[in-house]
């Protein structure tokens, strides 16, 4: 069995992001710079690309990041045809419970769906 589960952040947490970016870039510009000289500018252009980062993943302009987590087993394949001998009730209870927590996005939550339901 493998079972591949996705976080990928939200639109309003990448806003967020990139306000705290704008503050830290701020800090960098009036604080760091003037203190700190050369690693004042690596500061602020560090701050200055992780805003420019955020605020295009929450525009839908980059590919939002994403942590994935993969299980892998080794059993045989099970009565439910995921290897794991769970109910498909069971398994579309899962899967409701992933989609509910943001873990997975509308497309893998349909998809993945409609494979289960097409093993019944």
């Amino acid at each position: 069995m493998r079972r591949n589960m996705r976080y990928r952040p939200s639109k309003s947490s990448c806003v967020f992001g990139g306000i705290v970016g704008i503050i830290f870039t701020c800090i960098g510009l009036f604080v760091v710079i003037p203190t700190f000289g050369p690693f004042g500018i690596l500061w602020t252009l560090l701050a200055l690309g992780i805003t420019v980062y955020q605020f295009a993943m929450a525009a839908g302009k980059v590919s939002r990041g994403s942590w994935s987590i993969e299980d892998e087993d080794g059993e045989g394949s099970g009565a439910a045809g995921d290897g794991s001998g769970r109910s498909a009730q069971d398994r579309l209870t899962e899967l409701q419970n992933l989609y509910d927590r943001r873990l997975i996005n509308q497309e893998e939550y349909e998809a993945k769906r409609q494979e289960i339901l097409k093993e019944l």
